[in-house]
This record gives C-alpha cells, sequence and structure tokens, in this order.
C-alpha cells in the first residue's frame, strides 16, 4: 500500500510488524543506522531506562534544558493522546509532516532489512533529531535496554530509575535479571546514574564490569521529601529544589535523577540551580497520578506493573465516599500482582476490555480478580469509557474514581476525561 499520511504510515508498518511484536537485537537497526547516517554531530545524549519513571525523568531532563534557553529533541513511547508525543521538540509534539519525512527517511535507507515497528519509529526519531537545531538529545528506552532499538546510541550520560519485574518473557524473571539488561545502555566510562536504592543481588558487580562511572542513589546520592520541598545531598552539596509538579512521592526520586543526569554532563550543557528549579516546578506529564477533577475526585495513572501499582496504592490513601476502580490491562502483564496491592483502596472495580491483539476480554479479567480475592465488588463494563461513565454517575460529589492498568486504558478514558477538565 502506499502510504501519504502519518495514519497511513502507522497502518503500514502495523501490518508488516505489529507494534505488540517484539524482537529485541541491535543488528537491523545499526544496518539501517549505518545507511541512513542521521548527523547527531557532537550534541549531548541522555538515555534514561528502568521499569518506572522513564518518562518523568525524561520530561524533567526536556524542562530542565527548556527553562535554560537549550532547545531538545525527546524521544518516549508510548504516546497517550498523539503520536507526535512520542518525538517532541522543544516540549511541543512532532507535526505529521515532520514524522512522514522521517518515516520517508527509513523506508528509503532499509533497503532489504525488516524492521518491527518500534525499530522503524526509533529511526525515524534519530533521522528527525538529527535535522532539528537541538542542543541536547533525551532517549527513553523502549523495552529493557541492552537490545532495545534506543541503544542503537552511545549515549554521554545514562540513567536507569528503577529495577522491578516486568516484561518476563523478555527480560527475565528476576531482579538480577532484568537489571543486567537495563545495564546494558551504560557506556564505559561515562556516567551512569542508578536511581534504584535497593539493587538486587549481583547487579553491583554487573554494574562494575561495566566501566560506568556509576553515581548511586544511597550511596552518591540522596533525597528527603518534603511536602513542598526536598533535599538533593552528595559528597559535595547539599541543595534545595521545589516539590515536583508531578504528583507522587516517587517524583522527588525522578527529579532527582534528573539533575544528577544534568550534572553529569560537566560543561557540555550549563543549567543553573535557578533553571533546575523551574524545571522541576514546570513539568507537565498527562497520565502520572494525574487529578482531573474533584466532585467526585477523579485519578488516572498508567500504573501497569506490580512496582507502580504499590506507588499508587501508596498515594491513593483513604477515601473520604466510595472509591471506584477503572481498569483493564494488557495479555502480558502481571494482572495479580497488578491488583494485590491496591485491594482495599476500592469498593468497586468496573473492568473493560483494551482493543488490539494484546487486549484480553473483560470478562478474563474479571476472573483474574476474582481468583486475586480482591474486596469489593467487581463488574464486566463493555468498554473503558462506559466504564467511565458509570463510575461517575455512581460515585456522586464525594466519591473518588481512579482510571488505571496501562497506558491504553487513560488513552481510551481521555476523551471523555477532556471534556471533564
Amino acid at each position: 500500500m502506499a502510504a501519504h499520511t502519518l495514519a497511513d504510515w502507522l497502518e503500514l508498518l502495523e501490518s508488516r510488524s505489529p507494534e505488540s511484536h517484539i524482537d529485541l537485537g541491535l543488528d537491523r537497526v545499526l544496518r539501517v543506522l549505518n545507511r541512513l547516517g542521521p548527523a547527531l554531530g557532537d550534541r549531548p545524549v541522555i538515555t534514561v531506562g528502568g521499569t518506572n519513571g522513564k518518562g518523568s525523568v525524561v520530561a524533567y531532563l526536556e524542562q530542565m534544558a527548556l527553562a535554560s534557553g537549550y532547545r531538545t529533541f525527546a524521544y518516549s513511547s508510548p504516546h497517550l493522546l498523539s503520536f507526535g508525543e512520542r518525538m517532541r521538540l522543544d516540549g511541543h509534539p512532532a507535526e505529521d509532516g515532520q514524522i512522514v519525512a522521517a518515516l520517508e527517511q527509513v523506508e528509503s535507507a532499509r533497503e532489504d532489512v525488516l524492521l518491527t515497528y518500534f525499530e522503524h519509529v526509533t529511526l525515524a526519531g534519530l533521522a528527525l533529531a538529527a535535522g532539528s537545531p537541538c542542543d541536547i538529545l533525551l532517549l527513553e528506552v523502549g523495552l529493557g535496554g541492552r537490545l532495545d532499538a534506543v541503544n542503537a546510541v552511545d549515549p554521554d550520560v545514562s540513567v536507569i530509575t528503577s529495577i522491578a519485574l516486568d516484561h518476563a518473557a523478555w527480560l527475565g524473571r528476576t531482579r538480577l535479571a532484568v537489571g543486567r539488561e537495563k545495564a546494558g545502555i551504560a557506556r564505559s566510562g561515562k556516567p551512569l546514574i542508578v536511581g534504584e536504592k535497593k539493587l538486587p543481588s549481583g547487579l553491583m558487580a554487573v554494574l562494575q564490569e561495566g566501566g560506568a562511572e556509576l553515581f548511586l542513589a544511597g550511596r552518591d546520592f540522596r533525597w528527603r521529601n518534603g511536602r513542598e520541598s526536598f533535599i538533593l545531598a552528595t559528597s559535595v552539596s547539599r541543595r534545595k529544589f521545589p516539590a515536583p509538579a508531578l504528583a507522587g512521592k516517587w517524583q522527588q526520586a525522578n527529579a532527582a535523577c534528573a539533575v544528577m543526569a544534568i550534572e553529569a554532563l560537566g560543561d557540555r550543557l550549563f543549567i543553573d540551580h535557578e533553571a533546575l528549579c523551574r524545571g522541576i516546578s514546570s513539568v507537565r506529564l498527562p497520565g502520572r497520578f494525574q487529578r482531573i477533577g474533584h466532585s467526585p475526585e477523579i485519578i488516572v495513572d498508567v500504573a501497569h506493573n506490580p512496582a507502580a501499582a504499590r506507588c499508587l496504592a501508596a498515594a491513593l490513601g483513604h477515601a473520604e465516599g466510595p472509591s471506584t476502580a477503572v481498569f483493564s490491562a494488557l495479555n502480558d502483564k502481571d494482572i495479580s500482582g497488578i491488583v494485590k496491592p491496591l485491594d482495599g483502596c476500592f469498593d468497586h472495580w468496573l473492568v473493560a476490555p483494551l482493543s488490539g491483539t494484546r487486549g484480553l476480554p473483560g470478562e478474563e479479567i474479571s476472573g483474574m480478580l476474582a481468583r486475586a480475592a480482591v474486596t469489593g465488588s467487581v463488574e464486566t463494563v463493555e468498554s473503558v469509557p462506559e466504564a467511565l461513565r458509570c463510575a461517575l454517575e455512581r460515585s456522586g460529589d464525594h466519591g473518588r474514581v481512579v482510571v488505571f492498568g496501562s497506558f491504553h486504558t487513560v488513552a481510551a478514558a481521555a476523551p471523555l476525561l477532556q471534556t471533564l477538565e
């Protein structure tokens, strides 16, 4: 099929290799990248990996750089509302025409190489970055790290936000196995910021063998949470920063990692304390413990693994009125592990299916919740928007509605949520 619009291109890529198809490896990407030859020049590159918090750290880095007058290119995935969110120029989603031109560049360069959906899109992002006047390139790992398409580019600084079990079929079933994969984004002699305080046994040896210059949370930098600010301490300084604009105590850890990454660049990119503060306090990132309304209270969160669910449960606290979950998740997720930390947070669970090859029927998800013995009623609803409508009707002014379980869950609810903002 001929591809002219962005929608055409995404349909074409999906027909060749569905977005859900994962085939980790760098050989294909490197072959096409060498042909494509995007001249990234000497612009500094920060690559961010980790189980949770990657997108937030990229957003902090982006806003810190912009607050200091630098121009930025950020690559992240997945998106919530528009595909352009994956390729941001100076904080703004790329235009469809820019993305199409980059996709066409990759198509011309790939020749006989069969790329996955994510590989083609990642290479397009790099081509777009090469042609932009950005001062810094920020890359978010899609899956794992060592074999992720993003890792075809050598970073000047790497960040690992957290290490928890997720994507076990590809990354392994132990935290050490997951950590090994994520550590693959580090480069010998270059700074590696690690925000995970409790490293799995054996990972320190892996990190040391890799030869990166390590900056470890709890050893080389520490943060102390406060309500309106937080303190970041290193061996040479102790500084106060404003509370992050993104809600959730875990965001102070993400902001701390971003500050450490910027400073690890040294004189490659100078951002003073005031700009760091402005960046931390100005970040906006939909779907990260985001409050939409107050009567009833509406919270959306892209939590899609047990570690993120535990953070969400801690942040929710006690509800004054009835609390309702609008929940769905993909078929490769640990659904029992996601819902168990949240048991007791909800009086009602409204469960809906998600479209696409990775979606599950609502009845199947409800069965998993029943086997997990969650407290509160469980009801299957035909779609996420319908589940949200039901939740709002039943909650009254003093209730709480929480939409979570996947980026796809929040995206499906977004059109209705936008009418409530």
